[in-house]
């Protein structure tokens, strides 16, 4: 299982005023990330347990520049302001905090998929963020430290620091990190995503945890579940039991949503695209095909299978949603630093 190129963090410090570019992807929680006991850093209610897939990276450049008087934050090509450059200075104030700084910075970030679609853009934008802004400010944390300082711009960015599977643990500041889960060498999984709408969401994922731990009656016997759920996902990845693992992450994201439609006001990302998808996983089932459904925030639906299966279970879904993209990916690869100028 890949970790991050922390060995070539030093490198990097070295050649700081040039700044440092980074690559990280995006990760599919098997077991939801859903609420925060500690918002300011980033503590999750419950343990995670997630895939980092091969798609969608997000490429982020950090450039240490001592004659600003502000960060400068490029996204996808503009220039950006509002809460998202707040979100970034305030991540770019922890890292010059840590490493005794205080020179502004320009920051260049692309991602390769749909931004805020429940696609997990933020966990590899933070893990790309923090991996390149360590090295453009000289810091060179091991991969546990750059988990904790993943988090704290992004709680799933804590689980994209790792490729494969990785396991982010709920706790204090300093014992909430993510960390490798092995799995048998046999299981050889996919994940098809059916982006069913690629659009920003009405509601935040920020809000919608808030809403719900808050309001939602369900929440708490969910979370209660979770840690069942984990429990018995690590069992089944590590004997290479890909059905029982789908099995548990379909009933762990179909019971996050639950909560969030019994929280007052409801918070519902589904779309009737989002349902027939669903339905066809299940058709799929029936006809034999092991395929089990997954959803974030968002409406998008993301099919866990076998590899074997991963052209079947796509045409499938393409079928059901003629508008939807359809994407194969497998497991990923950690955050890791680009050689060279790194452009």
């Amino acid at each position: 299982m890949a970790e991050p190129s922390t060995a070539s963090l030093p490198a990097a410090a070295a050649a700081a005023r040039g700044g440092a570019t980074a690559v990280a992807h995006p990760n599919i929680a098997l077991i939801k990330y859903w609420g925060k006991s500690d918002e300011r850093l980033f503590l999750p209610r419950t343990d995670s347990l997630s895939m980092t897939l091969d798609v969608f990276p997000t490429t982020t450049r950090v450039t240490v520049d001592a004659g600003a008087a502000q960060d400068t934050v490029v996204f996808d090509g503009r220039l950006a302001g509002g809460e998202r450059l707040r979100r970034i200075t305030a991540f770019l104030d922890l890292v010059r905090r840590q490493a005794g700084r205080t020179e502004r910075a320009v920051v260049e970030t692309r991602n390769a998929g749909p931004t805020g679609a429940g696609l997990a853009s933020s966990a590899s934008g933070f893990a790309a963020l923090a991996l390149a802004a360590a090295g453009a400010y000289g810091l060179a944390p091991d991969a546990r430290a750059l988990s904790r300082l993943a988090r704290r711009g992004s709680g799933s960015a804590s689980r994209s620091v790792f490729g494969g599977f990785a396991l982010w643990h709920a706790g204090a500041d300093a014992d909430s990190f993510a960390e490798p889960v092995p799995v048998a060498g046999s299981l050889e999984p996919a994940l098809v995503v059916a982006v069913v709408d690629a659009g920003p969401k009405a509601l935040s994922s920020r809000e919608a945890m808030r809403r719900t731990v808050a309001t939602s009656p369900l929440y708490e016997p969910w979370a209660r579940s979770s840690g069942q759920d984990l429990v018995e996902m690590r069992a089944a990845l590590g004997r290479g039991d890909l059905a029982a693992a789908g099995e548990i992450a379909e009933r762990n994201a179909l019971g996050m949503h639950a909560t969030m439609l019994a929280a007052r006001p409801a918070v519902r990302y589904f779309r009737p695209a989002s349902l027939t998808v669903l339905d066809r996983v299940a058709a799929l089932r029936q006809g034999g095909v092991g395929a089990w459904a997954t959803m974030d925030a968002g409406p998008n639906v993301k099919v866990l299978c076998h590899r074997a299966d991963s052209a079947v279970v796509a045409a499938a879904l393409r079928e059901a949603a003629p508008g939807a993209a359809v994407h194969v990916a497998g497991p990923g690869p950690g955050a890791r630093l680009l050689d060279g100028a790194g452009r």
